[in-house]
């Protein structure tokens, strides 16, 4: 299943993807298949450029690192204390979160929320489900691989997906969002266009439209 494009009426943000490790050109398809402009991020200008990002899934520790390697840990905790809207996926949702089980680095750590990485044990374990997630009229068929639970939400966090056993596999609290799942290896758009309305309503109103 696809998703409709953005309002054409609306102005075309520019959405940025991590891109110092992981499957960042995934990301960018999907959300060019969505009606958005979207580039990789690498350096702190291309940063300050863009209006929402996503920290694309790949490997969290090495995810970590660069972001400490490149000087870009300090200012993107700066952008997201500014309010900008970022959705991790996978390692993202591990770099969001205040507290991380057995990560080696400091996570970002914007997102009231604690991830066990490798939940579900080794590559061999990945799996697919069909999830109910709130804001999707129907289920999303999701990709896991090599996946993370949010095991505490806080008090500010909304709950938006957990399997059947009731684990947490989806949540946002304002302006961010975090999915164990992979849904850029889809071709079910739904979610990258409901990152990129968060990005719509989260922009500020230009001076000629008040």
């Amino acid at each position: 299943m696809t998703s409709s494009s953005p309002s054409d009426t609306a102005p075309r943000a520019l959405l940025g993807v991590l891109a110092l490790q992981g499957d960042f050109a995934e990301h960018i398809a999907a959300l060019e298949a969505c009606g958005a402009r979207a580039v990789e991020v690498r350096t702190l200008a291309q940063l300050h450029a863009v209006e929402g990002l996503i920290i694309p899934g790949g490997e969290s520790t090495t995810i970590a690192r660069l972001l400490i390697a490149f000087d870009l840990m300090e200012p993107l905790r700066q952008r997201i204390r500014e309010g900008l809207p970022v959705w991790g996926t996978c390692a993202g949702a591990i770099m969001l979160a205040s507290e991380v089980t057995n990560l080696d680095r400091p996570p970002i750590a914007a997102m009231d929320i604690t991830v066990e990485r490798n939940a579900f044990g080794r590559q061999i374990d990945s799996f697919e489900a069909d999830l109910e997630i709130r804001g999707l009229d129907e289920p999303f068929h999701a990709v896991f691989i090599r996946a993370p639970v949010i095991i505490r939400a806080g008090a500010g966090v909304e709950v938006l997906s957990r399997l059947p056993d009731g684990r947490i596999v989806a949540a946002r609290e304002g302006r961010l969002l975090a999915t164990a799942f992979h849904p850029e290896l889809t071709a079910d758009r739904r979610m990258h266009a409901l990152f990129v309305r968060m990005v719509q309503e989260s922009a500020p109103v230009p001076a000629e439209r008040r």
